[in-house]
C-alpha cells in the first residue's frame, strides 16, 4: 500500500485531520503537527508551494500495528520475522520515457517518476523551518538509498539542511553504514526518498549488519515495487511521493545544524558532507511528507526498531515476551524489558543483552510477564516494590 491509499484509508475512518487554511512551512506546520499530536494532519494549501504536506502519520504504536493490521503486540515478531527472513524485491519496473523531461508525450511505469526535473530547484519544494532556532528549513522524512561495490545497497535516514537552491547539509553519523561508504568512496550517489509507506520507513531505520539491503526486510514487511533512479544507478520504491537524486560529497563540507533533536533538546553546530542535488522526481500532485523533529513520530521511528534488536538479544539468554523503549526515555535512552523469569540471575541476564542490543540506553528496566510495559505506573510500581537498589 502506498502513503496515498493509506491517507486514503485514514481519511475514510475518520482518522485524517484536514487543515484547509493557508498555512507557513516556517514554524507554523511544525507548531500545528505538534498541537494535533498524535492525530496524522496533512495541510492542503501550504503558502508558496503548489505542494500538499502531510505529518504525524506514525506517531504511536497503533497507528503502525493499525497499517499492517495486527495487533501492537505483533510488531516485535513481525519486525523480526522480517529481519530474519528478508524477501527481495521483484525486478525493478522499466523506466519509459516521460513526457515531462522530453517535452512531448509519454508514458511512466513507476509512480514516483511521473515527473522529472533535471534542472532542480529545492525551493520549490515545501520543506519545513521547524523551529527558531534551526540552522535552515530541513528534509527529516527522507530515506537514503545508496549503494557501495562491496556491500551493496543500503537504506537508512539522514537529516538534510537546505542552504541553497541546489544543496544541503547531511548529517552523517560517524559508524553508520553511510559513513562507511563515504569515507571508503570520497563520493556517494545517493536517493532521497519522500513520501514512503510504513514498511519503507521501518526498514530504513532497522540496525542490521552491513551488506544487508534493507529493501528485503521492506519487501518482507509488505510487497514492494521498486524502480531504477533517473539519475543514479540506485533501486527505489516506486510508489514514493517524492526522490532527490545527486551526489553526497566527502570532502565538501557546509555548517549543519542547530537543530532540535530527539531529546527536544538543541543538537550542535557542525562541518557536515554536501549534497548536491541533480534531479527531482515525483508524482503528479505529490505529497510532501513531513516528521517533527522531536516528536512522537520522531521517537517511534526511532525507538521502535531498536525494540526489535533489543528483543533478539535478550532471547538469547532468557525467554523475552516484550520490548517498550518508551516516549518518556526519548524513545531511545531507556528499555523496558518484560521476560518470564525461570532462574534467579534471568533479571542481570536480560540487562546485559538488551544493552547488548542497543548500545546507546542509559537504563534499562527488567519486568515480570504480570506488568504491562505500556504503563509507566505498573512499571514504576513495580520498581517500588520489587526492587531495592
Amino acid at each position: 500500500m502506498s502513503l496515498r491509499e493509506y491517507l486514503l484509508r485514514l481519511d475514510s475512518e475518520g482518522c485524517l485531520v484536514r487543515i484547509t487554511e493557508p498555512i507557513s512551512k516556517t514554524y507554523e506546520i511544525a507548531a500545528v503537527l505538534k498541537q494535533l499530536e498524535p492525530r496524522p494532519v496533512i495541510f492542503e494549501n501550504v503558502i508558496g508551494s503548489e505542494y500538499q504536506v502531510v505529518g504525524n502519520i506514525l506517531c504511536t504504536k497503533g497507528y503502525f500495528a493499525d497499517y499492517f493490521r495486527i495487533p501492537v503486540s505483533e510488531i516485535i515478531p513481525m519486525l523480526t520475522r522480517a529481519i530474519e527472513k528478508p524477501s527481495p524485491p521483484p525486478p525493478p519496473l522499466p523506466i519509459w520515457e516521460r513526457g515531462e523531461r522530453l517535452g512531448v508525450g509519454g508514458e511512466v511505469s513507476a509512480p514516483c517518476q511521473e515527473v522529472v526535473h533535471l534542472d532542480p530547484d529545492l525551493d520549490s519544494l515545501p520543506i519545513p523551518l521547524h523551529f527558531e532556532s534551526d540552522g535552515g528549513p530541513y528534509i527529516t522524512a527522507g530515506v537514503f538509498a545508496a549503494k557501495h561495490p562491496e556491500y551493496g545497497q543500503n537504506l537508512d535516514f539522514h537529516r538534510c539542511m537546505q542552504f541553497s537552491p541546489r544543496e544541503m547539509a547531511i548529517r552523517v553519523v560517524e559508524g553508520r553504514h553511510f559513513h562507511r561508504f563515504l569515507e571508503d568512496l570520497g563520493q556517494v550517489d545517493v536517493a532521497v526518498c519522500i513520501g514512503n509507506s510504513p514498511n519503507v520507513l521501518a526498514a530504513g531505520a532497522v540496525s542490521v549488519e552491513i551488506g544487508v539491503d534493507e529493501l528485503t526486510i521492506a519487501n518482507a514487511l509488505e510487497p514492494l515495487r521498486l524502480v531504477r533512479g533517473i539519475t543514479v544507478d540506485l533501486m527505489i520504491p516506486a510508489e514514493a511521493e517524492f526522490v532527490l537524486e545527486g551526489t553526497v560529497y566527502r570532502d565538501r563540507r557546509h555548517a549543519e545544524g542547530p537543530f532540535v533533536d530527539l531529546t527536544g533538546t538543541q543538537d550542535v553546530l557542525r562541518q557536515e558532507p554536501v549534497f548536491e542535488v541533480k534531479a527531482i522526481t515525483h508524482r503528479v500532485d505529490p505529497i510532501w511528507q513531513a516528521l517533527l523533529p522531536g516528536g512522537l513520530e520522531h521517537k517511534l521511528l526511532m525507538g521502535m526498531p531498536r525494540e526489535t534488536t533489543i528483543f533478539r538479544e535478550v532471547n538469547k539468554v532468557v525467554e523475552c515476551q516484550d520490548v517498550n523503549i518508551n516516549p518518556g526515555g526519548c524513545s531511545w535512552l531507556h528499555a523496558i524489558v518484560q521476560i518470564i523469569k525461570r532462574q534467579e540471575d534471568d533479571g542481570r541476564k536480560a540487562i546485559r543483552a538488551a544493552f547488548a542490543g542497543h548500545r546507546s540506553c542509559k537504563h534499562v528496566y527488567v519486568v515480570d510477564s504480570d506488568i504491562d510495559v505500556y504503563d509507566p505506573l505498573q512499571v514504576e510500581w513495580a520498581m517500588a516494590t520489587r526492587f531495592q537498589g
